[in-house]
């Protein structure tokens, strides 16, 4: 902890306890001093906040419950701790302090050394708290990377098959990345349809190396059973409350369905299709034109980006046909950053 003195807030209409309770206090803390509760709001939303509320209940205006109810209802002010003093001695008076928040309640006539000692502990417990829930916070963001980074190697995994680099990956989910942003649904959707995109073929594991790695045409029978890989990346992925697996299973299945209802394996149409499959075909779709393949030349760019405008309101949703437009040169930045010879 900083040599600065920490800051408490006494709040009583009486000049006279906050004398009193200045003068248990200044010792150690800086104090500051208010006579109603709406100043006391004031105060305590001020930068730097207090660290701590000494707060009267019997005030005029608005009193200590309201004053409490308030400042927990403010993220600004809701971490504050704040012991109530007061001459409300009743066990329902000091069981509705405590419900509304309040880490301490003690009545008067109080004893100086208590008062001390209550706030030497609950500034102390509070600074453990905090502590506490940055390491959480730490070991939440560990576990979230690791998820991460499994989400990804598994996707680069299906995808290392057919593409030995699987940079394939990385860049569809650039150009997912990209796309979604123009959206406006916010940065924790765009990173969740970034970080569930890897995922999109996972389902591949499942076809043989004979029909994804044939070079040539594939038959009937062969396609049939290669049109199955949503449903086998869906029953890989399985059932999960982790929402970035559920959007991975959902672009799993839905990566393949057309905007006219030509696609599989539901044959979904228009905006049946979540947005993260109809999102995540025009990426996958420009990727594999513009790739080299077992079975296939790579195509050149203005040729791919013509075959996605072609089939604007049949394969594609239209709105993502034009931000995929707008955002072209941002996905060409990253076409050349991944490219194929430049791995290793």
């Amino acid at each position: 902890m900083s040599s600065q003195k920490r800051t408490i807030l006494v709040v009583d209409d009486t000049p006279e306890n906050i004398d009193v309770l200045s003068g248990v206090l200044r010792d150690k803390y800086k104090v500051k001093a208010a006579l109603n509760g709406e100043k006391a709001i004031k105060i305590a939303q001020q930068i730097p906040s207090p660290s701590m509320i000494l707060l009267d209940i019997m005030m005029p205006g608005i009193d200590g419950y309201e004053v409490c109810r308030q400042l927990k209802g403010n993220p600004l002010t809701s971490h504050i701790p704040i012991i109530f003093i007061t001459a409300k001695n009743q066990t329902e008076d000091e069981r509705i302090g405590l419900e509304l928040g309040a880490v301490d309640y003690i009545t008067k006539p109080f004893s100086p050394s208590i008062v001390e000692a209550r706030v030497h502990t609950h500034l102390a417990l509070h600074d453990q708290n905090i502590a506490l829930e940055h390491e959480v916070q730490i070991r939440t963001k560990e576990l979230l990377e690791t998820r991460l980074q499994i989400v990804r190697r598994l996707g680069k995994a299906a995808e290392f098959r057919d593409n030995e680099t699987g940079l394939h990956v990385i860049r569809m989910s650039h150009y997912a990345r990209l796309i979604a942003e123009k959206l406006g649904h916010g940065d924790a959707w765009v990173d969740l349809i970034f970080n569930a995109a890897p995922m999109h073929d996972i389902g591949k594991i499942g076809i043989p190396d004979k029909i994804l790695l044939k070079p040539g045409r594939l038959t009937d029978e062969e396609w049939n059973f290669m049109r199955k890989h949503p449903e086998f990346g869906v029953e890989i992925i399985g059932e999960n409350d982790s929402e970035i697996l559920m959007t991975a299973k959902e672009i799993a299945l839905t990566h393949h369905e057309k905007w006219d209802g030509s696609g599989y394996p539901k044959n979904l149409k228009g905006e049946e299709i979540p947005i993260s499959g109809r999102i995540i075909m025009i990426a996958d779709v420009f990727d594999a034109l513009t790739t080299e393949r077992p079975y296939k030349k790579a195509w050149a760019v203005d040729e791919a980006v013509q075959f996605i405008n072609e089939r604007s309101s049949t394969h594609f949703d239209p709105n993502l046909v034009r931000i995929f437009n707008e955002v072209l040169p941002e996905i060409l930045a990253i076409k050349e950053k991944y490219d194929e010879s430049s791995a290793s």
